[in-house]
């Protein structure tokens, strides 16, 4: 099965109905594209939770090693890791029953793909969080 992200009008409405995005791969380091990114997402509104076992804290909010540990209902999970390890990221993902699976720009696995669509769940891969929803308001 081919990877088939939903159509830009469902991308606007799952942004618009999602507060709580945990960012997998997070850096604290200002000039990456995770920080840069979050942080746009942070000031549009939305409560970003750092996923990362390398950091203590970024954008002022406390990381956390992975999302078993988050607290509370997660909206989506907007991953920055490498294409080779989205399907580890899903396994987790699956177990802590988020509503939708975002990979970043540049990154697909299609093993990952299939497995959360398998178990019902929104998946979309190759985007940018930040450039949609600029795009969808």
């Amino acid at each position: 099965m081919a990877i088939n992200n939903p159509g830009r009008e469902e991308i606007g409405k799952i942004l618009k109905n999602s507060k709580r995005i945990a960012v997998v791969g997070l850096s604290d380091n200002p000039e990456r594209t995770s920080y840069m990114v979050s942080k746009a997402m942070q000031a549009a509104g939305y409560d970003i939770i750092p996923v990362n076992p390398t950091v203590d804290e970024v954008l002022g909010i406390k990381a956390v090693k992975t999302l078993k540990e988050i607290d509370g209902h997660v909206d989506i999970v907007n991953v920055f890791r490498r294409s080779e390890y989205l399907m580890e990221v899903a396994e987790e993902f699956a177990e802590i029953d988020a509503d939708v699976f975002w990979a970043q720009l540049g990154l697909e696995n299609e093993e990952a793909y299939n497995y959360l669509k398998d178990k019902g769940y929104t998946v979309i891969m190759d985007r940018c969080i930040k450039v949609e929803h600029a795009l969808t308001r």
